[in-house]
């Protein structure tokens, strides 16, 4: 069986929950590891997904250790889409209008 790993890093604006995780990871750049494995007997090559993990830092491992926790494409995404959605919510307070905007 043939595989392969890709690393990517994905970076949250704001705090953020991932299903299946205890508690709030802190915004900031979080490495993504996905394997995946070739499927054989095609005329062409292709590959399935057969993890993805994310780099957590594991506090209870100790200082500057990190731990991969298994999560999934679909949650990662959501977590990136509730992210983006925040992200610009905040982008729009009234309280950035300056009182010529706000007379509008």
């Amino acid at each position: 069986m043939n595989m392969r790993a890709t690393r990517s890093t994905v970076t949250f604006s704001n705090r953020f929950t991932l299903r299946g995780y205890p508690g709030d990871l802190p915004a900031g750049a979080y490495e993504v590891l996905v394997e995946e494995e070739r499927l054989l007997g095609l005329s062409f090559e292709a590959y399935r997904r057969t993890g993805t993990y994310l780099s957590v830092d594991a506090k209870a491992a100790g200082p500057g250790q990190s731990a991969l926790w298994v999560t999934t494409e679909n949650d990662l995404n959501e977590a990136l889409r509730r992210d983006a959605d925040r992200s610009a919510a905040d982008t729009h307070s009234d309280a950035a209008l300056s009182p010529q905007e706000d007379r509008r």
